[in-house]
């Protein structure tokens, strides 16, 4: 855990693995007009709204699950019951963030990185399990013999969707199953 941040100065304990990401890739939301696909209760809304972005798209497919607190914030835009794969925004953001499950980042990645103006950056919670072959996992818990060649894989997939990896860090708090979590920044190439 980064000792730096609270475990409860967000809505969830998410917030805290965007939180490190920001850190540790110089990453500043301010100003910024962001995107968050895959929000749910809305721990990296939460986050980029503390981190003063200026409006903060909040996509997820779920309906009424958006902590009360974000979803009364003028800065938000709430955006229940559509899916981040097919999502239209009505301008393009300087920031997406990508916090989904079930969803490979080969599938979100070309509906994310079209949401970018040039010089765009994304921010993505990289979930193992949805990147892993069967073979890969005990349990759902990726093996951590594996876990090199799972992220080479997601590393293949990003520059397969004409984008670069920028930086990479483990996520200081693992996933609810146990899987080690990992934050890429990505731009487009």
């Amino acid at each position: 855990m980064d000792r730096q941040t609270p475990d409860n100065a967000y809505v969830t304990r998410a917030g805290v693995k965007l939180e490190h990401a920001l850190r540790q890739f110089a990453v500043s939301p301010a100003g910024l007009v962001c995107a968050d696909l895959g929000s749910h209760e809305g721990g990296f809304v939460d986050c980029l709204l503390q981190h003063a972005a200026a409006k903060v798209y909040s996509v997820d497919t779920s309906y009424g699950i958006l902590a009360w607190k974000l979803r009364r914030d003028p800065r938000v835009v709430v955006m229940e019951r559509t899916n981040a794969m097919h999502v239209e925004l009505p301008e393009r953001v300087d920031l997406v963030t990508i916090d989904v499950g079930w969803t490979p980042q080969r599938r979100i990645l070309p509906r994310a990185l079209s949401l970018i103006k040039d010089g765009g950056r994304l921010v993505v919670l990289v979930k193992p399990q949805y990147e892993s072959l069967d073979a890969e996992r005990d349990g759902g818990v990726v093996l951590a013999q594996c876990m090199p060649r799972v992220l080479d894989r997601v590393r293949a997939t990003v520059a397969d969707c004409g984008a670069r990896v920028l930086g990479e860090t483990v996520s200081p708090i693992r996933g609810s199953g146990g899987n080690e979590e990992w934050l890429f920044l990505l731009s487009r190439q």
